[in-house]
């Protein structure tokens, strides 16, 4: 199972980017997706997550500006990132499991892409 993240980034505050994702895997319509994030210095952190029938879940600091969403045409998951601020800033993280349920922690996914940086300066 692989991963291609890609769509980052530099860009000003408040600009809009949109990440992808892409699993080269038959039956992608089976696996949940999220998306993850690590600045400089920082631990990863949990941004996004969508199930196999779109259930999504956000962390709080990107509930309202950030979108996740899938297209099973494509075998493809985005992260619309609106409103960008600059401790946005991090390199993002795609990854994949079958879990039926939104998971949120890190260690609940098994396959990850290899990571997009998105830049948001002032």
């Amino acid at each position: 199972v692989q991963l291609q993240a890609s769509g980052g980034g530099l860009v000003q505050r408040g600009e809009s980017l949109k990440l992808s994702c892409q699993l080269t895997e038959r039956g992608f319509e089976s696996f949940a997706f999220g998306w993850f994030r690590q600045a400089p210095g920082k631990e990863r952190e949990f941004v996004a997550s969508i199930t196999w029938i779109s259930i999504t879940v956000y962390a709080d600091s990107v509930k309202g500006r950030f979108t996740i969403s899938r297209d099973n045409t494509k075998n493809t998951v985005y992260l619309q990132m609106n409103s960008l601020l600059t401790e946005d800033t991090a390199v993002y993280y795609c990854a994949a499991n079958r879990a039926v349920v939104p998971k949120s922690g890190d260690e609940e996914y098994d396959y990850w892409g290899q990571g997009t940086l998105v830049t948001v300066s002032s």
